[in-house]
């Protein structure tokens, strides 16, 4: 009679997800966990492989990149949560920053906790942060908003929401889109004092205080470049 060997029943370990933040634009403001991290990982999933292959390129990471965004978290969500089930590690990185924050990250890591799979976060740069404690407003109480509707009219009704919160106020937005914001900021909470922050750690870090009717003058003149944060 032929021997074989024994089936192996032990269960598999579940794998660990870990939130990795990166710079947010400075490829110098990472630090050194993460580094490391990134290199000991089986997977990075991250929003655009061409971006994060600039960072691993720059500190000679080499491990399989795969896309995980807005428009196809549904269709590779199943994928990266199998490959954690079965023990791998997979290292989630945003564009910039801290994932999760505003990007498709915190899909994976509510499924990930669902499916009682380890979650830990390597913290590092966050822009809302870089930019409150550069604005001079008020730190110790403060509201993120990240980005606000697309629409005007949902995005005013927000804003009069907010007429009467008294913490800071932080949004992000793009820079096609700076000026309808700036001028329903205006219009619905009258010509505040604000501040906008963009390339934060970069060549053309700018940041801009003053009356919003000011910034709507200035970026009028100067086209928008590059993600904001404004801070009212």
């Amino acid at each position: 009679m032929r021997l074989t060997k024994p089936v192996d029943k032990r269960r598999i370990s579940k794998g660990e997800l870990l939130i990795i933040a990166t710079p947010i634009g400075n490829l110098e403001d990472i630090t050194i966990r993460a580094i490391n991290s990134l290199k000991s990982v089986d997977i990075i999933a991250c929003e655009d492989t061409r971006r994060t292959r600039i960072l691993t390129a720059h500190y000679s990471i080499s491990k399989p990149l795969v896309s995980f965004y807005s428009y196809n978290k549904v269709k590779r969500l199943d994928s990266l949560i199998s490959h954690l089930l079965n023990g791998k590690t997979i290292g989630l990185v945003s564009d910039a920053g801290t994932p999760g924050i505003s990007d498709p990250g915190y899909t994976i890591i509510k499924a990930a906790i669902d499916k009682g799979i380890k979650v830990s976060s390597i913290p590092g740069p966050s822009a809302l942060i870089s930019a409150l404690v550069s604005s001079g407003k008020p730190t110790h109480k403060f509201l993120f908003e990240g980005f606000l509707s697309n629409k005007s009219a949902q995005r005013r009704r927000r804003l009069a929401d907010l007429k009467k919160e008294e913490r800071t106020v932080i949004l992000y937005e793009s820079p096609h889109r700076l000026l309808k914001l700036l001028k329903d900021i205006l219009d619905v909470l009258g010509d505040a004092e604000i501040v906008c922050a963009r390339e934060l750690t970069k060549k053309f870090e700018e940041i801009k205080r003053g009356k919003v009717s000011e910034i709507i003058e200035y970026f009028t003149g100067f086209k928008p470049r590059g993600e904001f944060v404004v801070i009212l």
